[in-house]
């Protein structure tokens, strides 16, 4: 197990730094849980290799089973993602009955960094984190790489106002030509009405979905579809959006699924409505992520270049992967309601490098 704070003598502590190095358990110190899961723990930690926290994921291993499969997904997957937007794995180590990943420390997410804002953020902040998480998207899709669980709780945000993709346990390859998925994904509030259907053909798509619920939930202090379950969801899906038709989402009307609810025809609501504080621009983003059809979403590239982000300088576009958007003059994290909770706190414990 990891080495905690006070627990070797100055003399064994004097030894062991011989054995410092990457891979290397007693590289890390624990400081304090931060969360535990079915199969993992989390600890805030402290490197002897690097400066500042990091945040130590142990995943313990099952003898008859060896490492879980979400564990090594996401080791082999952000092994090859370097990028300002995607958390950093700084190291990996392996031993008998553990599986610990070193990540950098991140201390609050998304959704925690709505609820200190009492879930109003500056609209300025929207498009900062907006454009982030479709940056590191792209990123990933670029590479063929879905994220598939895409939240706010998955989404973590540091000091300076850098949002990082982070918890890619059911991230996956896009092989070509598509192949059958499974349709267990996404937390059923960002999940996609084709999905919720039944569909186990997706690719990108399934991401810009869930991007079009956050975005939505970012800029109106609360979620878009908050079901229970899949056929709440879908009636909350198809009450906002309309029932879909042959036209908005082929195949529909023959998806056994879809015949078994017996929704009612609904016409749809104004996104106008329902989304006061976003302007003509941004309501026609959210649409363009929200489409039925998913070869109709918006692709995370044409989304960065949409006239939503107008406001900023044309050179945002020609960044190196691991530049911050940040590093540009005048683009900056903006003051919010209740950011002195937001960027001082230190009473949360919870974990950003989620279980």
């Amino acid at each position: 197990s990891i080495t905690t704070v006070g627990q070797l003598s100055r003399n064994e502590q004097r030894l062991s730094m011989l054995d410092l190095g990457y891979g290397k358990i007693e590289s890390y110190q624990k400081l304090e849980k931060l969360g535990e899961g079915t199969y993992a723990t989390v600890y805030k930690g402290r490197s002897h290799l690097l400066s500042g926290y990091i945040a130590l994921k142990e995943i313990r291993l099952e003898q008859e089973e060896g490492a879980p499969c979400t564990a090594l997904r996401e080791v082999s997957l952000l092994k090859g993602l370097k990028h300002a937007n995607i958390v950093t794995l700084h190291d990996i180590i392996f031993d008998q009955t553990t599986l610990t990943l070193v990540f950098e420390y991140v201390d609050k997410d998304l959704k925690q960094y709505m609820d200190d804002c009492g879930n109003i953020m500056n609209i300025k902040n929207v498009r900062l984190f907006l454009y982030q998480l479709l940056r590191g998207l792209e990123y990933c899709h670029s590479r063929k790489i879905l994220h598939r669980d895409l939240k706010p709780q998955n989404l973590l945000i540091n000091e300076r106002g850098e949002l990082k993709l982070a918890d890619f346990g059911l991230a996956r390859i896009k092989s070509f030509p598509t192949k059958t998925y499974s349709h267990e994904v996404v937390t059923l509030w960002y999940r996609p009405p084709d999905v919720l259907l039944g569909s186990t053909e997706y690719s990108t798509p399934i991401d810009i979905w869930a991007v079009g619920c956050i975005f939505y939930e970012m800029a109106c202090g609360r979620p878009l579809f908050a079901g229970t379950k899949v056929e709440e969801e879908l009636y909350l899906i198809f009450k906002c959006l309309g029932t879909p038709t042959e036209k908005t989402l082929p195949g529909v009307t023959s998806n056994v699924e879809f015949q078994q609810l017996r929704l009612a025809n609904y016409n749809g609501e104004s996104l106008l409505n329902l989304a006061p504080r976003l302007d003509l621009m941004g309501i026609d983003l959210v649409q363009k992520f929200l489409r039925y059809n998913p070869l109709e979403r918006i692709s995370a590239n044409d989304a960065m270049h949409h006239k939503f982000f107008g406001v900023y300088p044309s050179l945002i576009h020609n960044l190196q992967p691991t530049q911050s958007i940040l590093d540009i003059n005048d683009i900056q994290l903006t003051r919010d309601h209740g950011s002195k909770l937001i960027m001082k706190s230190v009473t949360s414990k919870r974990s950003s490098i989620h279980l």
